[in-house]
């Protein structure tokens, strides 16, 4: 007989860990993760031609650097482009990165996301050349390609590090435009969306292994 309160150290099944969802490759529910990258990527899309069509200005309200008012931008200048060429230039890596980034679920989706675009965008206030404005999704797709390249490394996921790989080989090219000397191309906003990237992957792998089940006594 036990008394109350005390522990048995005897024989007890096996208690099933949950799968980590910083340990899963693709989104868990898949077509739910590519319709909403398609209706983000429409959202592009209805911008561009509202801008197109209209006599708005809407790329006037990117990042103007070191301007108070120009801080809106780092809220704004994602989802502006400067032209169709612009625009469908980055279409493709969005849905690609930005679906694979899904796999944690959406609410860590938007938590990385989220911290992408604004230390990223912060980044460009503060270092970008003067009298310029800066939009495009181009920061915020260099994050999240970060992401997905360092993120099995911080959760000693061997399939992460494998697609991570895999993306290298066919997008690792990206990863120049960090450097400064493309003119009228922001290597500023790759830069510390790319940083920013990293940075995500280190905080949802700290935050999974705090959340990780523990050992059980029966």
């Amino acid at each position: 007989m036990v008394a109350p309160g005390s522990q048995s150290f005897g024989p007890t099944p096996p208690v099933p860990t949950p799968r980590r969802s910083i340990a899963r490759v693709f989104p868990a529910a898949p077509i739910a993760a590519l319709l909403a990258m398609v209706v983000f990527t429409a959202l592009l899309y209805v911008v561009e031609v509202v801008d197109q069509l209209t006599h708005l200005q809407l790329d006037a309200d990117g990042i103007v650097p070191r301007q108070v008012n120009g801080l809106e931008g780092v809220l704004w200048a994602p989802l502006l482009h400067h032209g169709w060429p612009h625009l469908f230039a980055n279409t493709l890596p969005f849905l690609i990165f930005g679906f694979l980034a899904m796999a944690g679920g959406f609410v860590q989706f938007i938590a990385v996301t989220a911290l992408i675009w604004i230390v990223g965008g912060l980044g460009v206030w503060l270092t970008a050349p003067p009298h310029t404005t800066t939009i495009g999704m181009s920061g915020v797709i260099f994050g999240w390609l970060v992401f997905l390249l360092v993120r099995g490394f911080f959760a000693r996921s061997a399939k992460q590090i494998l697609l991570g790989i895999v993306l290298f080989m066919f997008w690792g090219g990206l990863l120049l435009g960090v450097l400064p000397g493309q003119p009228g191309i922001s290597w500023q906003a790759h830069l510390f969306g790319a940083l920013a990237g990293l940075l995500a992957a280190w905080i949802v792998a700290r935050a999974d292994r705090r959340s990780a089940p523990g050992p059980v006594a029966a």
